[in-house]
């Protein structure tokens, strides 16, 4: 595989993000909540393979919490360990920036995304009720958090 690096997400990239993202969500997010977050000056990212864009993934920081808002590989490119990494690049990024604990909710039916979190060292901490749109009605979220020590995170 081609080497892994990321850069940070600009407004040019928002073609090649929405790709990935409404390849990989029956409810993806729109270009203007992108837009919203490069504008605000959140930690957004893209994840290239090669020169192939494959991931993306933004962060929103305060204070010592940072709530992890979206992270998202293509899904041709899923199952090779790039989520793991997507991962550990932004955790790496919060623990630098002084965040303790990371946040992030997730479909309750998201498995995978599940099992990756849960080896990552994240742990289920609460439910939010109907939270995501879902095809028929609502699905809830699960809230899952995660300490971080910057010695720990695998950058």
């Amino acid at each position: 595989m081609a080497e892994v690096s990321f850069r940070r997400m600009t407004l040019d990239d928002l073609d090649a993000v929405l790709r990935v993202e409404f390849a990989a969500f029956t409810h993806p997010w729109t270009g203007g909540i992108f837009r919203d977050c490069i504008n605000s000056g959140y930690e957004c990212w893209v994840m290239l393979v090669g020169s192939q864009q494959v991931g993306h993934t933004v962060l929103m920081l305060g204070g010592d919490e940072g709530h992890l808002l979206n992270i998202t590989v293509k899904p041709e490119s899923q199952g090779r360990g790039l989520g793991q990494q997507l991962l550990g690049f932004i955790a790496a990024r919060a623990a630098a920036a002084g965040v303790e604990t990371l946040f992030l909710e997730l479909r309750a039916s998201n498995r995978a995304a599940f099992r990756l979190y849960e080896r990552f060292g994240f742990n289920e901490v609460g439910r939010r009720k109907g939270y995501y749109p879902a095809v028929g009605g609502r699905e809830d979220a699960l809230v899952m958090a995660c300490m971080l020590d910057p010695e720990d995170c695998p950058a």
